[in-house]
């Protein structure tokens, strides 16, 4: 292998479109796994629109991200759960100093605690939340994650028994380790992260607090886990 090895250059033009602090804060906030409008992103990146458009342009034709029209609106989102996972792992190997710094404000200060408590990462929970039902799965028997995260037989059962429907068909992993950014240890993604964060959002066990990635659990969110998994209230909060 070479320089001129063509996957080296795959690789380099890759790194290289990840390599833009606006381009990262895009991506990042994609994590949510909802299409956005350019402006949106022009916003929370804190460019011009013109700016923006230039920087979608490289993520789409790299491959990174898709887009969507609808009448006169832009949409764009992750391409897909691959993409997703890069940017996780990727974002979970940042120095844990180099995330770390005093809010500017109360409101910076309050939206970067509900991101820790609890948060979608593309399609599955995240956070202390997404820790906790990680955990609560792997103590009852539910989870391996001795040799990898997989979903034992009684797990599969749990699923369906719990109401939540498992996509066994799907070409992608029923369970995959991905690890949490913030708490530095894996939570459960996957096809049986995707079912549960799409069972816990549409069943209002959790709902989203305002319009970023972070969410809380409900009341009856605390009551439905602690009586299918144990989780205690005190986790989630």
């Amino acid at each position: 292998m070479s320089i001129q090895d063509p996957q080296a250059a795959g690789l380099a033009a890759l790194a290289g479109l990840i390599a833009d602090r606006t381009r990262a804060a895009c991506l990042l906030a994609l994590l949510d796994g909802r299409a956005w409008t350019a402006g949106e992103l022009a916003r929370h990146a804190g460019v011009a629109a013109s700016t923006l458009s230039e920087h979608l342009g490289k993520l789409v034709a790299g491959g990174l991200l898709a887009e969507e029209r609808q009448g006169r609106h832009r949409y764009v989102r992750l391409a897909d759960a691959r993409v997703a996972q890069l940017v996780e792992d990727l974002a979970a190997q940042v120095p844990s100093a180099a995330v770390r710094r005093a809010p500017r404000s109360l409101r910076e200060s309050s939206a970067g605690a509900a991101m820790a408590r609890g948060r979608t990462c593309y399609d599955h929970l995240a956070g202390r939340l997404g820790i906790a039902v990680t955990d609560a799965l792997t103590l009852r028997g539910l989870l391996r994650q001795d040799t990898g995260f997989a979903l034992t037989d009684a797990g599969v059962e749990w699923f369906g028994t719990a109401g939540i429907a498992l996509d066994l068909s799907s070409r992608r992993p029923l369970a995959r380790a991905c690890l949490d950014w913030t708490e530095r240890r894996p939570h459960l993604a996957g096809v049986a992260g995707a079912a549960l964060c799409r069972h816990a959002l549409g069943a209002r066990w959790c709902v989203r607090v305002g319009s970023g990635r972070a969410v809380k659990v409900t009341a009856d969110g605390e009551r439905m886990l602690s009586d299918l998994l144990g989780v205690s209230g005190a986790d989630l909060r």
